[in-house]
């Protein structure tokens, strides 16, 4: 029989050891948080802040090239014979740095509030699914002109669109800022647009197809599904004028009116003409061309079976049952791409219920498992985003558009488990006293507790050791 311990590690985001979860219907548990979860979260920057001190930030580093200019100007003439890497660096004003911090600063905030919701949530199941969509929409902090966004995409697109069709999910998403800047699509340049033609004597510049080609070998279609490169390019062509309001100060930028941190569509970018993808021809429109393309994109069979196999591999196996995978295209596409719809499929699925493909625990799922298992309800944003650093896998700060890897293979090599030893062992040591790791383990890991684990948490020297066991124990690893 399974356990509603098994769902709240499955599908969940592990069982607390302080409130084991309630009753006896793992599946009607899982069903009943699609029509409970509460996506708002208080306490959090919104992007027309973020921008707004972005834009600062890049006032004052423009002020500062062109102080750096000038002064190059003016210095002796064999200065003309260093190289640009040999040049004296100016130093960082206190404004600058201040600018910088407070892009730091909303990261950290944003990271705390993700991982305290995760800590308390009554709806575990949504919220994993939360983070689910955040690495297929992956986007990184990494830059300063997305430090400050990266985490409001998953609070302000994601986060209110998961319990609705895939398709405004996905448009919510290409419009947010994070993901214009990230793939460089807010100066993007249309090269026959109203922009570039008086810009023809000018160094500018042009068309960029990142974003376009994310959106359709990531997002929705998948590699290899039938398109080309001749699409991607018609596609980039079809997005330019998707921007961001009220950041930077060029011509580009002076046209793009609006509140700042918002989408807004600059029509003296766009690429005029109609466009022709995979097969289908879409009329000049403005914004309203990509849109067009976005909407067949999003109910497109390619789409379906791609979100299908990763919703599969995510919670299923690493290698995707292809009973399941079809089980969940068909829910997607006979439903238009009604997310909740797929999600009923998940869980319906048998595949997703069995003991014997577990899924291995990346440090992120890890880290809320281990903080919920010993009670924690609250931890600063800074600590965390400093673990999951130390763990590998850095909150929103994924190598590629690709996200973080959903397979074991990715998170269980020798020095990762050396790491999670090591947090375990400063997790159990700060834990409270009264964690007993004997009384709590069967309420965490329920049926998968095996009596090898029992008896040597039994056994440990003291509470905080037989905490981390408990925490570094194959079943505690897995879910």
């Amino acid at each position: 029989m399974i356990s509603t311990s098994f769902a709240e590690s499955r599908f969940g985001l592990g069982a607390r050891g302080d409130d084991p979860a309630a009753g006896g219907d793992p599946r009607g548990w899982a069903s009943a948080q699609l029509t409970r979860f509460d996506p708002h979260v208080a306490g959090i920057p919104d992007s027309h802040s973020v921008a707004v001190e972005l834009a600062d930030y890049l006032d004052l580093k423009q002020a500062e090239r062109r102080l750096a200019r000038d002064q190059q100007a003016m210095m002796p003439a064999a200065s003309s014979m260093l190289t640009p890497a040999a040049m004296p660096k100016p130093a960082r004003t206190p404004e600058i740095m201040a600018a910088q911090q407070a892009g730091r600063s909303a990261y950290a905030t944003l990271v705390g509030a993700r991982i305290n919701s995760s800590l308390v949530t009554q709806t575990p199941f949504a919220e994993r699914l939360t983070h689910f969509w955040a690495n297929h929409f992956a986007v990184s902090a990494a830059k300063q002109t997305t430090v400050g966004f990266a985490g409001l995409l998953e609070f302000e697109a994601i986060r209110p669109h998961i319990m609705g069709r895939f398709g405004d999910l996905l448009l919510a998403v290409e419009q947010h800022p994070a993901m214009l800047f990230f793939l460089d699509q807010a100066t993007s340049i249309g090269p026959d647009s109203m922009i570039a033609q008086r810009g023809r004597n000018r160094a500018k510049k042009g068309l960029n197809e990142n974003l376009a080609r994310e959106i359709m070998e990531l997002h929705t279609l998948g590699v290899r599904s039938g398109y080309t490169q001749a699409d991607v390019t018609e596609f980039a062509r079809a997005l330019t004028g998707w921007t961001v309001a009220g950041i930077g100060r060029g011509q580009a930028a002076q046209l793009a009116q609006g509140d700042p941190g918002q989408f807004t569509f600059v029509d003296g970018l766009h690429e005029p003409g109609d466009r022709t993808i995979m097969g289908k021809r879409y009329r000049d429109g403005g914004q309203e061309q990509a849109r067009a393309i976005l909407s067949d994109l999003a109910v497109h069979p390619a789409t379906a079976h791609h979100l299908a196999t990763k919703l599969a591999t995510h919670f299923a196996s690493d290698v995707p049952p292809p009973a399941m995978v079809k089980r969940l295209e068909k829910a997607f596409l006979e439903s238009g791409g009604d997310l909740p719809t797929v999600y009923r499929a998940l869980i319906a699925s048998p595949e997703a219920w069995t003991m014997a493909t577990p899924k291995f625990r990346n440090p992120w799922d890890w880290t809320v498992a281990s903080l919920r298992a010993i009670g924690v309800e609250r931890i600063d944003g800074d600590a965390t985003a400093n673990l999951l650093n130390q763990l590998g896998q850095p909150i929103w700060k994924p190598d590629s558009p690709a996200g973080f890897d959903d397979i074991a293979a990715a998170w269980a090599g020798p020095d990762a488990l050396v790491r999670r030893v090591e947090a375990a062992q400063r997790l159990a040591a700060r834990a409270s006293s009264k964690v007993d790791a004997r009384l709590i383990a069967p309420l965490v890991l329920g049926a998968q507790l095996t009596p090898a684990t029992a008896t040597a948490i039994s056994r440990s020297e003291s509470p905080a050791t037989g905490l981390a066991l408990m925490l570094v124990s194959p079943e505690f690893l897995r879910r």
